[in-house]
């Protein structure tokens, strides 16, 4: 039983290097005027998949302090990635969506960022890519464990 504690302690630390190390990869693959932080644009990827939200909902799906994400969605706005709008069923609250240019910004954003990705693809071996396609959706599942 000890054994496999290690284990997967061993492979926890081997996948936490590697995939901090290919994220950090993957960031620098942006444009060098890049305006953005990574936390704006994930703030932008879940608007894209999720659809409008309050901030404070928002601020829920990225984990962050609603005031954070208050700085983060006031950032959107002023390059004008997202727009505010008052919700019709409760003027109260304020909903917020991607912007045609948000939308724009973030898929070109992730086509730059995936072709750098298969240009490294393509230097593995066949083997080794299709060992990727098994891992992707375990990761997937694994990122979205709480």
């Amino acid at each position: 039983m000890e054994r496999v504690a290690r284990t997967d302690a061993g492979l926890a630390s081997e996948l936490r290097v590697s995939v901090m190390r290919l994220r950090r990869r993957l960031s620098n693959q942006r444009e060098a005027t890049d305006d953005l932080s990574v936390g704006a644009r994930s703030a932008l990827g879940v608007l894209f998949r999720e659809g409008e939200m309050t901030v404070g909902q928002l601020a829920a799906h990225e984990r962050v302090q609603p005031p954070s994400m208050t700085r983060t969605v006031a950032c959107l706005v002023d390059g004008g990635y997202v727009e505010r709008r008052q919700d019709e069923h409760d003027k109260r609250q304020v909903l917020v969506a991607i912007s045609a240019e948000g939308t724009r910004r973030l898929q070109a954003d992730r086509r730059r960022r995936d072709e750098w990705l298969a240009q490294r693809l393509h230097q593995l071996t066949p083997d080794e890519r299709a060992v990727l396609r098994q891992a992707a959706p375990i990761l997937e599942r694994l990122a979205s464990l709480d």
